[in-house]
């Protein structure tokens, strides 16, 4: 189900006091702000772990170890 179709099942007529999709399911409980370091926004550190559990993946399917990348 999309968002705008959970905050119209809620509140149909959410058009009429809400400016836009997103304050209405943020005021209805739809979606909610969630909390996290500074350090989980640098987009450098969230692609490194990516990296780190697609090697690992690929290590734990394929075989081989870290070691023998080079």
């Amino acid at each position: 189900m999309s968002l705008r179709e959970e905050v119209e099942k809620i509140l149909p007529g959410w058009k009429r006091w809400y400016p836009s999709l997103f304050d209405a399911a943020n005021d209805l409980g739809v979606i909610r702000a969630r909390v996290c370091s500074p350090d989980d926004l640098l987009l450098s550190k969230r692609h490194a772990r990516i990296q780190t559990a697609a090697e690992a993946a690929h290590r734990q399917q394929w075989g081989g170890s870290a070691d023998d990348e080079q």
